[in-house]
């Protein structure tokens, strides 16, 4: 076996293993966006934020949101949200402030630091994507078809997590 596929269940079908597969391709891929990001940053000589919280930034953008917003968004799993915004915050490339309505409710949004930081990150992207599109094996309507089909993923997960069978 491979490095890169999954550990098989014993006694699965070939249509299990190929969704083990997946989830190991779908960890793999989210990693190596982390290393990709680390090593724009690397290269750039910013080595003050790391890739989680760079990724944070981009995915904050121009909004003002609350940890649980970014949670429930699905960016982020629990206290790695709090810990990281607060590291952010104390690196100055957020800016936080209590919820009039709410005062356990902190928000938050970016600095011009952080903004910087995002747009290093959203250059990156936007490179990326047009090497992609050029690219016969990913490029038309390819990726497309795999945020489809990804989608449904999500939703039979998010559904599997609702409606526990």
């Amino acid at each position: 076996m491979s490095m890169h596929q999954a550990v098989p269940i014993e006694g699965s079908s070939d249509y299990a293993k190929t969704y083990l597969d997946s989830l190991s391709m779908i960890e793999r891929l989210h990693r190596l966006l982390l290393d990709v990001i680390k090593d724009e940053f690397e290269r750039l000589g910013v080595l003050e934020i790391n890739a989680v919280q760079a990724l944070l930034l981009f995915n904050i953008g121009d909004n003002e949101v609350t940890a649980g917003e970014l949670r429930s968004r699905g960016y982020y799993q629990g206290s790695n949200v709090s810990y990281n915004l607060k590291k952010l915050v104390d690196m100055g490339f957020m800016h936080h402030q209590r919820c009039e309505i709410d005062r356990r409710s902190v928000r938050v949004r970016l600095t011009e630091k952080g903004r910087d930081v995002h747009k290093v990150v959203s250059d990156l992207f936007q490179r990326q994507s047009e090497i992609l599109d050029k690219d016969v094996m990913v490029g038309g309507d390819n990726l497309q078809t795999l945020n489809e089909q990804l989608g449904r993923v999500e939703r039979f997960w998010s559904d599997q997590i609702r409606y526990i069978y």
